[in-house]
């Protein structure tokens, strides 16, 4: 029996290497996989040819590890599948003695370049159509191989041929794939996969191509997107290719040792059966009446093992069913105080750290018992008997007789009228982490085979709370996948909303040019506008730099922003108190119109300094949170603006951190609502909301460094707070400089080009009125005939102003035409992405300047003096 249990143990030890070594290969696979991807666009020659060498090399040894086990065991599917292999080698091996580049080769002829495009493609498409073919024949009990074997080797010529007409890659298709031409191979893969998966219960083999199909899957499906020899894709793609097969190869290992072991293991069986068989010969020849009292003994020792086996497959179906270990452990003491029976029983885990046991569940029967020999649950007993020195080292331990042991667990149990006792370690991976103690009032109370049965018992319950211990991690590990996919997500959507922000702003900063341009030359050319005219202009040109900047927010809000991005000092009271001013008509006028009130408190710290920040955005926001707050009390309320000084929690870049703080007590939010309350189009309000209000204040909290904090009680309120950082070395204030002015030329011929007529028609009636002669065109090809024709009227333009995106023809055909015909003539491009193009230094070629929409006069009178020479047309 200790040699089947070896054999069993070593069963399970090279099992469980082999899982090891197949999950290390497959997790090493993902990280260099994802490492080489993220490493950019490289080329790795080298390491491409060693990958093709591997995968041919690897192989050739799969084929012939099945062929020598398909004969071995008679076993035609194994003798298919080898056949597979050495035709998938064969092909490999032409495929790197053609790609591989061998000192001194004269130059490559188009023979051969032609049979370098037309050998990785077969080879990708042979294993799987093969493997195919051989799970059909043995589905259907064919037993034919050498019409196999001719199967196999008219595919490969006719995939051969075939792939010398089909293009190696193609520029990026749907998908981004450039491989077309393999996209049949991953689907071959999968399908094997799935049908050895569905038949895995049924063949040994079938269960390790299920290992391997999938990794296969993965391979071919990074090979579509591959766009040359060596670069990252199809280093990826050849390196899963080879995991793949060495994934296949330590299965097939592992196969072939399980088989071994299975066949000393019966032949171990086997023989002690033949020598009980003897025995008992032996003993029925030489006494009758003792073999039939044999027989009475043995049939009671049978029926009482048959009673512990239904114990102990009650017991084991019972733990698998529970998750958790405190109710794997109670179904364990409760079933063995009411059939084994016992009269002492106990749980205890051990902490090697200060090797203790800690009492964790006492039968409910013996807990009176339990409490007075010290063994209530959640007491620590000390090992201070050899019983549970052994124990804590794997072995278990029976005492027949407690009162003739001399440690002092054995005296207790014996001065409480426990005679025997049963000490059995449980054990996770041969690591001890709980005993079972059981004991019972008369001496000699534990025969063997109750011995053995609570060291089986206990090796099943080690295993029970294994899967319960996998189980706990398992779920932890998903739930912390859950929350790292919504981080990503809401990523993506706030650089999603960003990229639609840029394209909405250019087309907001075009229908706000022509008010801008028309503001500013009424406020420069007509110093007779009466105050109150004056004024309404100055607030539309206040309005619409309001727009633009918030135009630009829009498109940066989910980035951080520049580091030389001018930061002023803020004070934050002031900012709160200005929010309130601002917002006077949403919380007082608009409520009290529904029969509502809503107070709104301060509370504003006397000693809170100023903050480096952009005093703008931050008012901004907390615009958005006062509104959200009135929103959230459609019942009167008290709305409170808070700020105070935090310390710093330790010594470092900071000398503490300012909170400003939005309090309502309105209907609050659930934990759901408060989880996504930041992604972007999120709302609980309705058609009334744009679900873009915290999105926007989260954009501004990230490109200030500063955190938020939201706390949320449903039928209570909800307070917001956003917390900025205080430098340790507060920056100097950064004082406004007024550019210098440079007297534009008198009179200037000018190009201006846009697809916007009116925009262009009042560009063109103020360059006009500046006394400059302007020639207006609306489209990109209609300013490169009126500029050469210009040029060949030897009346050349002193400078082209144009935008930049415009159909058919855009701006930068039109700055590199102009270039072209005139290197020295400037161009000037006036365009709603400006200010993107010069945050993110993206300056087109060909381009003197680049100014942003809503243009501004004075920059573009400032530009042309500095880009045209001072002439003044005759």
């Amino acid at each position: 029996m200790a040699t089947v249990l070896a054999t069993n143990q070593r069963v399970e030890s090279e099992k469980s290497t082999v899982v090891h070594a197949v999950a290390i290969l497959l997790v090493a696979y993902v990280i260099v996989g994802i490492w080489l991807l993220a490493a950019g666009p490289r080329d790795y020659p080298v390491f491409h040819v060693i990958l093709d060498t591997g995968v041919g090399l690897i192989a050739a040894v799969l084929a012939a590890l099945l062929w020598v086990m398909g004969r071995h065991v008679g076993v035609p599917f194994l003798i298919w599948l080898a056949t597979a292999f050495g035709a998938t080698a064969l092909l490999q091996t032409i495929h790197v003695l053609i790609v591989a580049e061998w000192p001194g080769d004269p130059v490559a002829t188009p023979a051969l370049e032609a049979l370098r495009a037309a050998t990785w493609g077969p080879g990708a498409y042979l294993l799987p159509v093969a493997v195919a073919g051989s799970l059909w024949m043995f589905a259907t009990r064919k037993a034919n191989t050498l019409a196999f074997a001719s199967a196999v080797l008219a595919a490969a010529i006719v995939l051969f041929a075939l792939f010398q007409w089909l293009p190696a890659r193609t520029e990026q298709t749907h998908f981004g794939v450039t491989r077309p031409a393999l996209l049949l191979a991953p689907l071959l893969w999968l399908g094997i996969a799935i049908y050895c998966w569905r038949g895995r219960a049924g063949d040994r083999m079938l269960r390790a191509l299920a290992w391997t199909a999938p990794v296969l899957v993965v391979a071919n499906l990074v090979m579509l997107y591959s766009q040359r020899e060596g670069d990252p894709q199809s280093i990826v793609a050849h390196l899963g290719t080879l995991v793949g097969y060495f994934v296949l190869l330590l299965l097939l290992l592992k196969l072939a040792s399980v088989e071994m072991t299975e066949r000393v293991r019966a032949e171990g069986q086997l023989a002690q059966l033949i020598d009980e068989q003897e025995r008992r010969v032996r003993e029925r020849t030489a006494d009758l009446e003792a073999e039939v009292a044999v027989r009475r003994e043995a049939e009671e020792n049978a029926q009482s093992q048959l009673q512990r086996l239904n114990l102990l497959h009650q017991i084991t179906r019972a733990t698998s069913d529970r998750k958790d270990l405190l109710s794997i452990y109670d179904v364990v003491v409760r079933s063995l105080e009411e059939q084994l029976p016992v009269d002492l029983c106990c749980l205890c885990l051990y902490d090697a750290g200060s090797n203790a046991l800690t009492v964790s569940k006492v039968g409910p029967r013996c807990t009176a018992l339990a409490r007075q020999l010290g063994l209530a649950e959640r007491a620590r007993l000390a090992v201070d008997s050899d019983a549970l020195t052994h124990s804590i080292r794997g072995t278990p331990v029976s005492e027949p007789d407690t009162g003739l042991v001399t440690s002092p667990l054995s005296q207790r149990l014996a001065q409480a009228g426990l005679r025997s006792l049963v000490v059995s370690p449980l054990k996770i991976e041969e690591r001890v982490f709980a005993v079972l103690i059981v004991a019972r009032r008369q001496p000699q109370g534990f025969s063997s085979g109750k011995v053995k049965f609570l060291r089986q018992l206990s090796e099943h319950v080690g295993l029970a709370a294994h899967q319960a211990q996998l189980y706990e991690a398992l779920k932890q590990a998903y739930d912390d996948l859950q929350q790292t996919q919504h981080a990503v997500m809401q990523q993506e959507r706030l650089r999603a909303l960003g990229q639609m922000a840029s394209g909405i702003g250019h087309d907001i900063n075009n229908a706000l040019s022509p008010i801008a341009l028309h503001t500013e030359s009424l406020l420069e050319s007509e110093p007779n506008l009466s105050p109150r005219v004056r004024d309404s202009l100055q607030t539309i040109q206040r309005a619409m730099e309001g727009i633009a900047a918030t135009v630009t927010r829009m498109r940066e809000f989910y980035r951080p922003r520049a580091a030389d991005s001018a930061h002023l000092p803020v004070q934050l009271n002031t900012v709160a108190l200005q929010v309130i001013d601002l917002t006077h008509a949403r919380w007082d006028g608009m409520p009290r119109e529904r029969g509502h009130v809503i107070t709104v408190r301060t509370d504003l710290a006397a000693d809170v300094p100023t903050i480096p920040g952009v005093e703008s955005e931050i008012r901004e926001a907390l615009v958005n949170l006062v509104l959200n707050a009135v929103d959230a009390m459609p019942n009167s309320g008290t709305l409170t603006l808070r700020t105070k000084l935090l310390p710093a929690p330790h010594q470092g870049a900071n000398a503490g951190y300012v909170e400003v703080s939005v309090a309502d007590t309105g209907i609050g939010m659930n934990d759901e609502v408060r989880r996504r309350c930041m992604e972007p189009f999120f709302t609980t309000k309705g058609e009334r909301g744009s679900g873009l209000g915290l999105a926007s204040v989260y954009g501004v909290v990230r490109r200030h460094g500063a955190e938020i904090d939201i706390r949320s009680v449903q039928g209570r309120g909800t307070t917001i707070s956003l917390i900025f950082p205080v430098p340790a070395t507060p920056a100097a204030p950064v004082a406004p400089t007024t550019p210098r002015t440079q007297a534009a030329p008198e009179r200037l011929r000018l190009l201006l080009v846009d697809d916007d007529p009116l925009f262009l028609k009042s560009l063109g009636d103020l360059l006009e009125a500046d006394g400059h002669m302007v020639t207006e065109t609306s489209g990109g090809q209609q300013a490169i005939d009126a500029f050469r024709a210009a040029q060949q009227r030897r009346e050349p333009y002193s400078a082209v102003v144009t935008d930049l995106g415009m159909p058919y023809v855009d701006g930068r055909r039109v700055a590199a035409a102009v270039k072209e015909a005139s290197p020295t003539t400037p161009v000037v491009l006036l365009t709603g992405w400006g200010q993107r193009l010069m945050s993110d230094d993206d300056f087109p070629p060909n381009i003197d300047r680049v100014l942003t929409k809503p243009p501004k006069l004075r920059e573009l009178r400032q530009t042309l003096a500095e880009v045209c020479k001072p002439e003044v047309l005759r």
